[in-house]
């Protein structure tokens, strides 16, 4: 995969800009981060799904649900 480096002149402040391919380090680093990423999104998304199922079941809003909570 291509990457996009973008390097400054901290004194001139003149950026260059160009593109390599990533090292295998890098790949392994971005696909162990995407991988981590993606498991806590289907974590967010399951809790938020058993919140909306409780509150069905119960038959509140998520404010009713706050207002009962406070």
């Amino acid at each position: 995969m291509k990457i996009k480096i973008t390097e400054v002149n901290v004194q001139t402040g003149e950026e260059t800009t160009f593109e390599r391919e990533e090292t295998p380090q890098e790949e392994a680093t971005r696909l162990e981060v995407k991988a981590r990423l993606d498991a806590e999104k289907t974590e967010t998304d399951a809790k938020a799904a058993a919140k909306a199922a409780l509150l069905a079941q119960l038959g509140i809003t998520e404010e009713q649900a706050k207002l009962l909570l406070s």
